[in-house]
């Protein structure tokens, strides 16, 4: 039972989901390797304390919701395996959240680099 497991515990169910992300879901792993892009930007710009916060927060929104759409896809695949349309739906919003939020966060680094980078714009 994990719901009043010790926090090590809790961590060690956590760093197993986000393990099995990174062994079996591509879509998982191009993000990571954006991520990683991301931070050598980070890195190489030294934007200042906010964008770095901002950028950093988007990585995480970006992580943890194909981190959820893996969940959902993986529960919905186990409870209901044939193709309803009721689970396509809900697969279809899972990916389509993965989507706006990856929007969002390319939107937030295309600000990122006109704020910094302002005489290439």
């Amino acid at each position: 039972m994990t719901k009043n497991a010790p926090f090590h515990r809790r961590m060690r169910y956590a760093l197993s989901g986000i393990r099995h992300a990174l062994t079996h879901e591509r879509s998982f792993r191009t993000q990571v390797a954006f991520a990683f892009g991301v931070l050598a930007v980070l890195i190489r710009l030294q934007p200042g304390w906010l964008w770095t916060a901002t950028v950093l927060g988007m990585i995480g929104l970006v992580l943890m919701a194909e981190l959820f759409n893996t969940a959902l896809e993986a529960l919905s695949d186990g409870l209901h395996p044939e193709q309803a349309e009721f689970i396509r739906v809900a697969k279809d919003c899972a990916a389509g959240a993965v989507l706006v939020i990856s929007l969002a966060a390319t939107g937030v680094g295309i600000a990122m680099l006109a704020d910094r980078l302002p005489r290439f714009w």
